[in-house]
């Protein structure tokens, strides 16, 4: 489990996003986390300590003078325990008394009194984050090395739509998450392509392939949680994005091609996942191909398609690059034929039947100086695995492919 062994202290404030708190609860815990609720007494209004009790499996704390701690000391010996406090939904109210320090209530007490770091997920109303007095204590709170996630923009309960709105259980527990991995990206640009490409045969039908884009998403979503600035280029899957990670949607071979490129110049490290389309047809009829009475069967004429990866290599100054390849069989001797041919320093080979689609994979690394074969594991934990592996190899401002 992802934060299996991990103590969270969970503050609620005044809001209605506070119904977002419980399902983010429930997916920390899921994950292995263990769960403490604070609550002030305005997030009392909008959900009951009863439900965050029952969903967190602990009793919840709602007073600075809750003789339950043994030296009746709620304020100081909650957070001794935690690996971080996260306050979510973070009001208006509360985060002016985090900017200037008050302790009027058990959870702006256990802020200032903490032993841990703290994050804190903003919600309100968008004229509310909007205000330059919440604007200078966002910028106090963020200078005292408190990181803010979110807000988040879209419609919001009043019926006005603007930043202010708390961002979503799933991406909060991702901010989370990310919080505990180490930062051995951080400030490197990782350029991703995943999933498949589709070549059309005309307005409905075309040719693809297998790929579900996991593996690719999984290593954006790692390469993220590692500190990196992640571009996404995807091709047609229906995935969420990853936290943080920037998308650009595509959908055929040539479209993924000049994304890449135009993105190639900003990038230290690019990662090609994706199962790019080898051809496409010369010419894609206007109309849908029609059955003819008689029989008969359409023909195509194809030509090829670009080769990413080794146009990205060929450059003049390159970013580290990073090639994908799923073979029907022969990895050893087609791994390796594959990374001189494309010109890259690491290439990350798997059979493709037996990674396509499944949430598990196991790869080889080739390399000049040999192969080293990975465990099969769940794709988010190999992601894991590859990224320290390729931040091991990839010099930190990106430079030239080696030998």
């Amino acid at each position: 489990m992802e934060l299996a062994g991990k103590h969270l202290v969970l503050g609620l404030t005044g809001g209605i996003a506070c119904y977002k708190i419980a399902e983010l609860t429930r997916l920390l815990i899921k994950a292995g986390a263990t769960v403490q609720i604070v609550m002030t007494e305005a997030a009392t209004q909008f959900i009951t300590p009863v439900t965050m009790q029952a969903l967190s499996g602990r009793p919840v704390y709602t007073s600075q003078w809750d003789a339950r701690i043994p030296n009746n000391m709620p304020h100081i010996d909650l957070s001794r325990e935690a690996d971080v406090l996260v306050i979510a939904p973070a009001s208006t109210d509360f985060l002016a008394r985090l900017a200037h320090g008050r302790c009027d209530d058990l959870l702006s007490t256990l802020c200032i009194a903490r032993g841990c770091p703290l994050l804190v997920v903003p919600a309100m109303n968008r004229q509310m984050w909007q205000n330059p007095a919440t604007q200078r204590n966002v910028a106090t709170i963020r200078a005292d090395g408190i990181e803010l996630l979110g807000p988040d923009s879209g419609s919001q309960v009043c019926g006005e739509v603007g930043d202010g709105r708390m961002i979503e259980p799933e991406a909060a527990f991702e901010a989370i998450y990310a919080f505990f991995q180490p930062k051995i990206l951080r400030g490197q640009r990782v350029l991703i392509t995943a999933g498949p490409t589709f070549e059309p045969l005309d307005p409905v039908r075309g040719i693809t392939n297998l790929s579900s884009g996991k593996m690719g998403f999984a290593l954006a979503r790692a390469a993220a949680q590692a500190g990196a600035d992640v571009h996404l280029v995807a091709g047609p899957v229906s995935l969420p994005t990853p936290w943080r990670v920037y998308r650009e949607d595509v959908q055929t071979a040539q479209q993924m091609h000049d994304a890449i490129m135009r993105a190639t110049p900003d990038a230290d490290i690019f990662i090609a996942v994706a199962a790019v389309a080898d051809w496409r047809v010369d010419h894609v009829n206007q109309h849908k191909i029609k059955k003819t009475g008689d029989g008969s069967m359409p023909t195509f004429s194809f030509v090829g398609n670009p080769d990413i990866l080794a146009s990205v290599a060929e450059l003049p100054n390159p970013p580290f690059c990073v090639g994908f390849a799923a073979e029907s069989g022969d990895l050893d001797l087609n791994g390796e034929e594959k990374r001189k041919r494309k010109g890259v320093p690491l290439l990350i080979g798997n059979i493709g039947q037996l990674t396509f689609g499944r949430d598990d994979n196991e790869v080889v690394l080739f390399e000049a100086p040999g192969t080293t074969p990975l465990p099969r594991t769940d794709k988010q934990a190999l992601a894991r695995l590859l990224i320290a592996e390729i931040a091991k190899r990839a010099p930190k401002t990106g430079g030239p492919l080696l030998s």
